[in-house]
């Protein structure tokens, strides 16, 4: 009977091993919970690796050795497998090359609120030589301070705005999202559809800004909503509707996605990560640097903030800012080269 109940608990833990290791296959990365603990591939490979560890304890017991034995292997393999993965995806710190004149710096910082200052967020911007900022849960006026400051500095930038629910003095800043974009790249504006909510993510915004002389590419300031549990069918909208953004044509994604690259398996087409759009930190190898929450390792935590760019577009390097400013998320910065 001992060893019925092994070989039962030895191939539900294989079975579950595989979802979490490769849980595109089976079709469960935005199910609750399984979103929830794919988030931080390094905390799944410590949990393989201590279910290792007590497994070899267990070899010491004879009558359990069979059993610890088959624990021990399938442990293994899925830890193993979990690093395969994050090696190709990327673990180093990141840098970004040389900035050259036809190159775009990116930089997407969801600042929580009124946690950053607007002379931080300034100082970041200027330090990175950002072209494009986007900015979640920033409101108009700290976006207008950062734009006054970067005037002053010698980088004129145009700030863009979405706020969900306008008619609430004070709301939540989580209701806002700020786009700033250097004058350099021409005249943008925020459609319309963004700005009403009629095409945009369900409860927290995102702002598209296209430029007005047709003229380089589509900006789409990215912030979709967490998936808690009670709000997954909305968090699979937003992706879809994020995933949407970027048909073929001229397009550059940044923000707070909430997702991973394991969320993301069924939104891309030809080639894609979201639509056609691909993810810079994965393809220069910061793919697994965490950006939320800031307070563990960035290797400990879950990489939800991206820069994404369509096939114009070839990522030449990223890295993940480790000092966040008091925000719960790190910046990410992305460099991005014409791939003609």
């Amino acid at each position: 009977m001992l060893r019925l109940v092994g070989i039962l608990f030895t191939v539900l833990f294989a079975i579950a091993t595989a979802i979490l290791v490769w849980p595109q296959f089976f079709q469960l990365e935005g199910t609750f919970p399984i979103a929830q603990i794919i988030a931080s591939r390094a905390l799944v490979l410590a949990g393989l690796l201590l279910i290792a560890v007590l497994a070899l304890l267990l070899l010491l017991a004879r009558p359990l050795r069979g059993f610890a034995a088959s624990v021990l292997v399938v442990a293994l393999i899925g830890a193993a497998a979990t690093g395969v993965v994050g090696w190709m995806r990327g673990l180093g710190p990141g840098s970004l090359p040389e900035k050259t004149d036809a190159a775009l710096r990116v930089l997407t910082w969801n600042t929580n609120g009124a946690a950053v200052s607007a002379d931080r967020i300034a100082q970041v911007i200027d330090e990175q030589d950002a072209d494009i900022v986007a900015l979640p849960e920033t409101s108009q006026a700290v976006g207008e301070q950062i734009a006054i400051r970067m005037r002053d500095a010698g980088n004129p930038m145009w700030v863009h705005h979405v706020n969900i629910r306008p008619d609430v003095v004070n709301g939540p800043q989580a209701w806002q999202t700020t786009i700033l974009i250097s004058a350099d790249l021409g005249d943008y504006s925020v459609i319309a559809s963004s700005r009403d909510g009629s095409s945009n993510t369900s409860s927290v915004p995102s702002a598209v800004a296209m430029p007005t002389d047709g003229e380089g590419p589509t900006i789409v300031a990215v912030h979709a909503v967490a998936p808690r549990k009670e709000a997954m069918t909305g968090w699979k909208q937003d992706l879809d509707w994020i995933a949407d953004q970027c048909p073929a044509g001229d397009f550059i994604l940044a923000g707070d996605f909430n997702a991973t690259l394991d969320h993301m398996a069924s939104f891309g087409s030809e080639g894609g990560t979201m639509g056609r759009c691909r993810d810079a930190a994965s393809a220069t190898g910061t793919g697994m640097m965490g950006t939320w929450p800031a307070d563990v390792p960035a290797l400990v935590g879950a990489p939800i903030d991206h820069v994404m760019a369509s096939e114009n577009w070839r990522a030449t390097g990223t890295v993940v800012l480790e000092d966040a400013g008091g925000s719960d998320h790190r910046a990410l910065v992305a460099q991005l080269e014409p791939a003609g």
